[in-house]
């Protein structure tokens, strides 16, 4: 893949294009240059065959014969993206994936928010502590946590670690992916492990024996588990640093279509989805799987505009609408806008994000989800679809595969007390790995109830 040359272009423009939205002030705009030049220079971090082998998974989803499994930190950090780190998020999305193909009976798509969810969006540019006021932290990839004009000053030497720090994530990611790590028999007995540990276990049970018995059976025919030792498995980000993506867009010579190369799959987010905004002009022009956040803001005609704006052609696997609305409001508005979608005959994928939508902030000053919130919107979601006669494609989650205790709830009954124990995340809180698979398992239910026959 041959690069873009200056950083930012990508042909003649053909609209005015207001300023972006969410973007850092960087301080230096020629350290800014050097850095991006760097970038615009450096190896790719996934490539155009990738991107378009997802693309053609995502259109199994959009079509009804597949799901999305999509999950990770809320925010990336550098000193978090360690083996460990990697290896839990990655063994709880494969647990997940395995409980959630057998309930379905379809193949899961399975992706991970990592090896790029280094940026953050904030609701507000600063931050005040008593008589201070500095910027907000925006994530690793900008700028650092701690409470100082040293670390609240946006570094653009922060995105070439960026980059350095998602290179080696995704390294560990493929080796793990297909060195047995993901062998379908391990990641059963983690689940039989986690069903016989439970306080919910028994509930869960039946479906755990029905996936031994289903392994047994293909054994007892001879038939080839060594291919099931290994997983399909692709990266995403919030494709919000503008400098960063621009950057690392490359030219595939053999197509000579444009990729984001810094993941496989970007969304632009909720507070960066203005219509005729930079970010939707910018993954107009790539050809990347891509998705949009819809949170309960967003009206049919917008929606209808991203599909004309994204995807004009109406290719399945090409665009993804992530629906952020929360448990209380999602059957109300949700409806409306798969009616219009569906009415264009626009072929886009329909997946829930049930974390965001449901946040409260406890006495304390912790910043949470109770577990029955998230499992309720996520519940709303499946319900439109089933009313509609369309496609519930699959659950996009904050997760974790730590013990940590930042939402409330699941089976492993984390209280408010308990939340400042472990309390780890960077920006919201996210699922524990009981409380993610305890969220597979109940999905898991919601789609085997609604299989014909």
């Amino acid at each position: 893949m041959t690069s873009e040359g200056a950083p930012g272009s990508h042909g003649a423009q053909t609209r005015k294009v207001p300023p972006a939205d969410q973007q850092p002030d960087w301080p230096d705009p020629i350290h800014l240059r050097d850095v991006t030049d760097q970038l615009a220079r450096a190896v790719p971090l996934v490539f155009a065959a990738e991107c378009d082998a997802l693309r053609s998974r995502l259109a199994a989803v959009a079509k009804g014969e597949a799901l999305l499994l999509q999950g990770g930190d809320c925010a990336e950090t550098f000193a978090g993206a360690t083996q460990e780190s990697v290896d839990g998020k990655l063994r709880t999305l494969l647990q997940m994936a395995v409980v959630l193909t057998h309930g379905a009976s379809m193949p899961v798509v399975k992706v991970g928010r990592m090896a790029g969810q280094f940026a953050k969006p904030r609701s507000q540019p600063f931050e005040r502590r008593g008589d201070t006021t500095l910027p907000v932290y925006r994530g690793d990839a900008v700028n650092g946590p701690g409470f100082t004009v040293r670390e609240r000053t946006p570094d653009p030497d922060r995105m070439l670690r960026m980059y350095e720090t998602s290179a080696t994530t995704l390294n560990l990611v493929r080796a793990l992916t297909a060195g047995g790590f993901a062998d379908l028999a391990r990641v059963h007995e983690w689940n039989r492990a986690f069903v016989a540990a439970s306080p919910s276990g028994q509930r869960y049970e039946r479906l755990a024996d029905e996936i031994e018995r289903a392994l047994a059976f293909v054994r007892a025919c001879g038939g080839e588990t060594g291919r099931l030792a290994t997983a399909e498995f692709y990266v995403s980000h919030e494709g919000l640093l503008l400098d960063y993506e621009r950057a690392l867009t490359r030219t595939d010579p053999a197509t000579g279509k444009r990729y984001a190369t810094s993941s496989h799959l970007l969304w632009i987010g909720e507070r960066t989805r203005r219509p005729e905004g930079p970010h939707i002009e910018y993954f107009a022009g790539i050809s990347n799987p891509i998705a949009v956040k819809l949170g309960p803001g967003a009206t049919a005609d917008t929606v209808l505009r991203y599909v004309d704006r994204l995807d004009p052609d109406r290719e399945p696997g090409r665009l993804t609408f992530v629906v952020r609305m929360g448990a209380e409001r999602v059957r109300d508005l949700l409806p409306l806008l798969v009616e219009k979608v569906a009415s264009e005959e626009a072929p886009v994928a329909w997946v829930c994000d049930p974390m965001h939508g449901n946040t409260f902030v406890t006495e304390s000053g912790h910043k949470t989800r109770h577990f029955d919130a998230v499992a309720d919107g996520l519940r709303g979601f499946m319900e439109v679809h089933h009313a509609l006669g369309t496609h519930p494609g699959g659950v996009h989650l904050e997760l974790t595969g730590d013990d940590v205790t930042e939402c409330l709830g699941g089976s492993s009954a984390v209280g408010q007390d308990a939340l400042p124990q472990r309390y780890e995340t960077a920006c919201d809180p996210r699922l524990n790995h009981s409380q993610a698979l305890d969220l597979a398992f109940l999905l898991a239910e919601w789609y085997r109830s609604r299989r014909p026959g």
